[in-house]
């Protein structure tokens, strides 16, 4: 693939430094950096999605963040739109795409360059089939699908409500079946030419336990004055921001449903269960070099040991 179409990727778990990696990275090969996190699109949420401030940043350009109203509700389509835009434009302007975030379906779908089933989310067929869920309970929609897309029916879990409704919505639109549609797209060639550093902790205690640190973190430094702004604002609470962690377990405790002990224990095992879940989907990733941390990062060995895998796979410093 060209060389114009090279892309470099920093992924892991939550807390396991993303942000500075990247910025270290994009200095060393003068490049900008393009966030893949499904919720650091979102302005005034910088505290909870650990987005970069102006200070961490240090002069890098970032783009896909905070470029989204809360009340929003972006999908990967859309966001995988908005991102290809700016990866575009940066190798356009002969500098380095640092894609830097732990959301992997949508860096997946970036780097693939994967299209979307067509079908008007938000229209009429949406809507139906909502008002049958809350009226019926997801099994005729589930049997439904089973008729249509036997495939996707068996795939996708019962309780995965909204991509069963997305499914029936991209039948009944055009007539043909999301299985189809993902077979096709599957078939094409990436979109981009990735190299990918990936951080994690060697123990996985290390990273439990800088997680828990990180809550604590946010907590006093003002997590809590950012989701009583968001409600204030009147975002409304089954707003997709506010499902993010962090924000979903203190409207809880705003709401007087739970302590605020409670909800920020809450926090912090959401966040063990989500760091699980993202070095589950990185590890089938066998195109990663990994770089462990052993109890803290040390991001001064870590851009050593990624200068070295880089260069080896051919990617100059300018």
């Amino acid at each position: 693939m060209s060389e114009k179409k090279r892309v470099l990727c920093v992924v892991g778990p939550t807390a396991c430094g993303k942000t500075k990696m990247g910025v270290l990275l994009a200095k060393q090969y003068g490049g900008e950096v393009v966030s893949v996190d499904s919720m650091q699109i979102y302005r005034g949420m910088t505290i909870g999605s650990a987005a970069p401030t102006a200070e961490e940043m240090e002069g890098v350009p970032h783009h896909m963040v905070a470029v989204a109203d809360p009340a929003e509700s972006w999908s990967v389509a859309r966001f995988t739109r908005e991102a290809d835009r700016r990866v575009q434009d940066i190798l356009a302007r002969g500098k380095l795409p640092v894609l830097v975030g732990g959301t992997g379906l949508y860096l997946d779908a970036l780097i693939d360059g994967r299209t979307f089933a067509a079908g008007q989310s938000g229209g009429a067929v949406r809507r139906e089939l909502e008002e049958r869920l809350a009226a019926e309970g997801i099994e005729p929609l589930l049997s439904e699908l089973r008729q249509a897309d036997p495939e996707a029916a068996a795939r996708l879990h019962p309780g995965d409500e909204k991509r069963i409704i997305r499914a029936l919505e991209v039948w009944r639109e055009t007539g043909r079946t999301i299985t189809e549609h993902n077979r096709e797209t599957q078939r094409l060639p990436k979109r981009y030419d990735p190299l990918y550093i990936g951080l994690t902790f060697r123990d996985r205690g290390d990273l439990r336990a800088r997680i828990d640190r990180r809550v604590d973190a946010m907590a006093a430094g003002g997590l809590l004055e950012e989701v009583r702004a968001l409600r204030d604002r009147g975002v409304p609470r089954e707003a997709t921001a506010l499902q993010a962690i962090g924000y979903k377990e203190l409207l809880s405790w705003l709401d007087g449903e739970t302590s605020l002990e409670a909800a920020l224990d809450q926090v912090k095992l959401r966040s063990r269960q989500y760091a699980k879940r993202q070095l589950t989907w990185l590890r089938r990733n066998q195109a990663i070099h990994w770089i462990c941390w052993e109890k803290e990062p040390d991001f001064a060995a870590g851009l050593q040991d990624a200068t070295r895998f880089l260069s080896a796979q051919g990617l100059q410093c300018p």
